[in-house]
């Protein structure tokens, strides 16, 4: 316990779902919280849980905007002093026919769960250099297998992961970590909204239900939290699939 009293970690995405349960773990284990994500209300709501013993900022950000997030990872380091930990959570799916997914949906998603995560990244990492820091990626089992109709969200998230393994090779002579995480099917407001598509084949989709029940918010962040401890001090360059057996064969 308390693995990671006096670390600062910013976390993106943590109004709700796997973000705020981010949050709240690694606040349990003694980090300086600087949350981050576009939903305010949200946010304070993830304060609230957190109580008095974790001490927190929030600011209101939309990552797919370059100098927002410039402007996120400044305020962190203003605020604490440096960055120890990057959790980059924030991200958004869409599950619809190639062939009807709009340009504005294609950029959005492009946005908010890629170039963010690179805009994050590019902000941070002459900080985690600083400090021997380290970046966990939030990537998605749809990240390494193809899944029907959801086309525009496995190219960001097969992206995610080859960006974060790349810049683990890239900083590794810094000692800056970088992991991705590949959860499958979580309970969290994301897969609430999920909308099947008008006219998919429901056979297309067999290979998203996992041998096991769907996991839990809490047991994503687990895994984050572990990435970012020093037990996990020789992972770096990972994609770490959470998916109840979903990839395993």
């Amino acid at each position: 316990m308390f693995q990671l009293t006096g670390r600062v970690a910013l976390v993106t995405g943590a109004a709700s779902g796997i973000g705020r349960a981010t949050a709240m773990r690694l606040g349990h284990e003694g980090a300086l919280l600087f949350l981050a994500d576009l939903d305010e209300a949200g946010l304070r709501e993830t304060v609230a849980g957190l109580g008095d013993d974790v001490e927190s900022k929030t600011f209101v950000l939309d990552v797919a905007d370059p100098a927002a997030c410039q402007r996120a990872v400044t305020t962190c380091v203003e605020t604490f002093g440096k960055l120890d930990i990057l959790a980059n959570i924030a991200g958004i799916a869409l599950c619809d026919h190639m062939t009807a997914i709009k340009d504005e949906q294609w950029e959005r998603m492009l946005g908010t769960n890629l170039s963010g995560v690179f805009y994050m990244c590019r902000a941070a990492m002459p900080h985690l250099v600083e400090t021997q820091g380290c970046v966990v990626n939030m990537a998605s089992s749809a990240g390494l297998e193809g899944q029907a109709y959801n086309s525009a969200y496995c190219a960001t998230k097969a992206g995610v992961l080859m960006f974060s393994k790349s810049l683990a090779l890239e900083f590794s002579k810094q000692r800056v970590r970088v992991n991705a995480v590949c959860p499958g099917h979580v309970n969290t407001p994301l897969v609430e909204k999920f909308n099947f598509p008008e006219g998919g084949d429901m056979a297309l989709l067999g290979r998203l239900v996992p041998l096991l029940d769907a996991a839990e918010p809490d047991e994503i962040a687990a895994a984050v939290t572990y990435l970012c401890t020093d037990d996990a001090r020789f992972i770096t360059g990972i994609g770490l699939p959470i998916d109840g057996g979903q990839t395993a064969g």
